[in-house]
């Protein structure tokens, strides 16, 4: 392998991790925006707020973010294990992280149901009637953790790419960059979550 050879390799490994590091800060800006549009409502409507936030299951939030956080170490773990050369090994903590995001995506949908249930889902005659910071902390609450939902599947379908790719062999110890991206991409899935849990299941 010639030094241009190498030297090509590294600028597109970098250029590659400057390009994800690039679109993580604009999804943080997207989610910033909206946390700032929950704080000035929250300001304005404290008193619904804590009340519409009664009606969360906060154990369901609190299992979803053991969940993440656990997600979190076993996609890390993963990329360490194909650094070393373990891909048996990264193939297990792949699968780890794709079972613990299946089970935040499980509790995600009983905990909608029961919302549905009680007739509390966007557009519903149920909500519609509610005090105005009410309507307006479910319909954050909705916007919010459905959009925060969609990362998650984003994020499992690479996890997948991820996963069959090591099998075949073209992640490996030498290129591993996708399962990289793949990790920090996790992680601020795993952050966003962490600023959603307090701000929508610990209000009361």
């Amino acid at each position: 392998m010639t030094d241009h050879t190498v030297h090509t390799e590294h600028f597109d490994k970098e250029a590659g991790k400057l390009g994800m590091w690039i679109f993580l800060f604009t999804e943080m800006f997207l989610f910033g925006g909206l946390f700032l549009v929950y704080a000035v409502m929250r300001a304005q409507y404290s008193e619904d707020f804590h009340t519409a936030a009664e009606e969360l299951n906060t154990f369901i939030g609190t299992m979803n973010t053991v969940f993440l956080l656990t997600s979190s170490m076993t996609v890390a773990m993963s990329i360490t294990a194909i650094q070393r050369n373990e891909r048996r090994l990264a193939l297990f903590l792949v699968s780890l992280t794709l079972l613990l995001a299946m089970l935040f995506m499980v509790d995600k949908y009983f905990e909608w149901s029961h919302e549905f249930e009680y007739g509390v889902y966007p557009g519903s005659d149920v909500l519609k009637n509610m005090p105005h910071g009410e309507l307006l902390f479910f319909g954050l609450y909705f916007m919010m953790t459905g959009l925060h939902a969609l990362h998650v599947f984003v994020g499992m379908i690479l996890l997948t790419i991820n996963f069959i790719r090591i099998r075949k062999g073209s992640i490996n110890q030498e290129n591993f960059l996708l399962l990289e991206n793949s990790g920090l991409y996790w992680h601020l899935v795993d952050l966003i979550w962490i600023f959603l849990f307090p701000l929508l299941y610990l209000v009361s």
